[in-house]
């Protein structure tokens, strides 16, 4: 590790918003695989979520819960709200950051035109369909700037308020919210993963989930609205 980053290691503050909403077993090993000593962590829960995160909420003292309206939007707006960090780091409960997260921030945090930042995608599961999905998906960042929710995304604090936060969409919030920062300054791509459960590309199959995900992305920048898209 160089010198110069590692100062900003230990003066970056930063806080990790982790929005749940009926994936308890999801979040618990999430919260449970990650390194998340000296982070600020903060889990928005809805009212539905109360009891089935009761026994973890006992377990994990060292995290903030809060109890937000449904709406993974809302949900991580109201993380946000109560944040300390200088960074927030915006988890899905399925995701679970490499080691080395820090040294991702910081890398961003040295560069002060950076205002946003995201990790290489990867899935959980040895598929070949997984891996042309990476492919995809790192083939999508490099041309387009666009990374997904589901790539753990970094924000520094005052670009996300100045920003106005995560519009209230009902789905592509992530999306809305990436190309706003990034019209405002530079993405820093982390070359470490950040590993998303396939879970869903397993139930739902490889290709009819990948299909209905680029019919989505693709009448989203057509101008359907996501008020639309989400009661399609």
């Amino acid at each position: 590790m160089t010198p110069r980053i590692e100062p900003s290691i230990r003066r970056t503050t930063v806080s990790v918003i982790i929005p749940v909403f009926r994936d308890a077993n999801a979040l618990a090993r999430t919260l449970a695989s990650c390194d998340l000593r000296d982070a600020d962590v903060i889990v928005a829960a809805t009212e539905e979520d109360r009891v089935p995160l009761a026994r973890l909420r006992t377990e994990r003292p060292d995290v903030r819960w809060i109890d937000a309206p449904r709406g993974r939007a809302r949900q991580m707006n109201a993380g946000a709200a109560v944040a300390n960090g200088e960074w927030l780091l915006f988890l899905h409960a399925d995701t679970r950051l490499p080691e080395n997260w820090r040294d991702a921030i910081a890398a961003a945090d040295a560069d002060s035109g950076v205002g946003l930042g995201c990790f290489r995608f990867a899935l959980d599961s040895a598929s070949p369909f997984a891996r042309a999905i990476e492919v995809g998906v790192r083939v999508r960042v490099a041309l387009f700037s666009l990374p997904y929710g589901d790539q753990a995304l970094f924000v520094r604090r005052d670009r996300f308020e100045h920003a106005g936060g995560y519009a209230d969409l009902p789905i592509m919030e992530d999306v809305d919210l990436v190309r706003r920062l990034c019209s405002r300054g530079r993405l820093y791509c982390a070359p470490n993963p950040a590993v998303t459960s396939a879970r869903k590309w397993e139930r739902d199959g490889w290709v009819r989930s990948t299909a209905m995900h680029l019919r989505l992305i693709t009448l989203y920048f057509l101008g359907v609205t996501p008020e639309r898209l989400a009661a399609s």
